[in-house]
């Protein structure tokens, strides 16, 4: 057999072929000269988003090297898009370019002027990035591919109206993400709420971080216009007045569910995350941290969490560890003005290890089970729950909340 991924990479081929896709869209699995997607030989164009410090294991210890493995999609004479990378990115990528007598074009973010007044359908400013270069690349494929009855020339021209569509509603799970638990039975929906982002880099967790602390402090403001009176009895100042009242007497607790990779390093990860938190006024009041092991074997609605109780939690103790270490260096900095430390404490009969600011959880569904739990015993605390550093981790939370 094949490695997993290569496994992917063939069955998507097969599939392309047989149900007669007119375009296939493949993303790089890790890294780019050596991936399985990279038997295509004559892509109608190549792109390359923004560069960062991840699998550096495989793809070397510097951006230039790394940039050296992402080229190597770079075909002979294939035109080929990026966004605006480090000197020492684009330095490597203008050489590999240059080599291959690719012709390499940067390009700016979206300008949002771009969309007839509506946002894009995924969150962040990074995401502008992200689609100034998908634009360049659908607008490269309908020009080598003969459907000139949709073109864009570039940034001073208007959009096409399914370019717009297209980029205002598409979504991606598990990145920006906000479900409210549907399980929990309080006065109002929204007393725990999940934040999803799968980030595991250093660059994406300081965004996440960013896109974390901004959502919840729009949440806040949001529960007033969530919930409008059934009635026009009521006048809408009185309306207004009682809800904000409600509002006040919860306090918000931001609690971080985490797991990361063995080849990620947290001593990176998570300082990133605290420092940019903080700088937006955000302090997490616990951190949970459960094992990487999905809970479903297989694909299906009849999957069934594993059997198998022992599981090795050696990784979780030491991101627990660096967790509680950054808090002792950074207590000093923390918000206190609502203090609800007191009422998040867990039973060591239901966590392996509990940490003045941090539970290891043997399994996710003990950690879930935690939250809900809490929910129902602090009717005074509205619990924000940030579930990040992996997309595993990200993904079995979600099908927890979402079954």
């Amino acid at each position: 057999m094949p490695t997993y991924f290569r496994f992917l990479a063939l069955l998507a081929f097969k599939i392309f072929a047989a149900e007669q896709v007119d375009v296939a869209i493949l993303e790089v699995g890790l890294g780019g000269k050596f991936d399985a997607t990279n038997v295509v030989q004559a892509p109608v164009v190549c792109g390359i988003s923004s560069l960062g410090y991840d699998h550096m294991e495989i793809l070397g210890n510097t951006l230039g090297e790394i940039a050296g493995e992402k080229a190597g999609i770079f075909k002979h004479g294939v035109p080929a898009f990026t966004v605006p990378q480090p000197d020492e990115a684009m330095s490597v990528l203008e050489e590999k370019a240059s080599q291959l007598d690719v012709h390499l074009q940067v390009v700016p973010p979206l300008d949002d002027n771009l969309l007839n007044g509506q946002k894009l359908g995924l969150v962040g400013d990074h995401q502008y990035l992200n689609a100034g270069l998908a634009v360049a690349l659908c607008s490269t494929w309908l020009q080598k591919t003969g459907h000139s009855e949709v073109s864009y020339l570039g940034q001073t021209n208007p959009l096409p109206e399914q370019f717009i569509e297209g980029l205002t509603t598409a979504s991606l799970q598990g990145r920006a993400q906000i479900v409210s638990d549907p399980y929990i039975d309080t006065e109002r929906t929204g007393d725990l709420v999940f934040y999803f982002d799968g980030a595991h880099s250093p660059e994406s967790m300081e965004v996440c971080a960013k896109w974390f602390s901004l959502a919840i402090k729009e949440d806040s403001q949001q529960q007033i216009l969530n919930y409008q009176p059934q009635d026009n009895s009521q006048s809408s100042h009185e309306w207004v007045q009682r809800h904000l009242d409600k509002t006040a007497e919860k306090n918000s607790a931001q609690i971080l569910l985490f797991n990361c990779m063995t080849v990620r390093d947290p001593n990176v990860l998570l300082p990133r995350l605290l420092k940019t938190c903080a700088i937006h006024g955000v302090h997490f009041k616990k951190a949970l941290f459960v094992p990487n092991v999905s809970v479903y074997y297989k694909v299906g609605s009849h999957s069934l969490p594993p059997t198998d109780s022992q599981v090795d939690l050696s990784w979780q103790f030491t991101l627990q560890r660096v967790w509680e270490n950054l808090m002792q260096t950074n207590k000093g900095g923390e918000d206190k003005s609502a203090d609800v430390d007191e009422d998040l404490k867990v039973d060591t009969a239901i966590c392996v290890r509990n940490g003045e600011n941090s539970a290891v959880f043997d399994s996710l569904q003990l950690a879930i089970k935690w939250l809900r739990d809490s929910v129902q015993q602090n009717k005074s605390i509205r619990f924000q729950v940030l579930v990040t550093g992996s997309l595993h981790l990200v993904g079995d939370v979600l099908r927890i909340v979402k079954k």
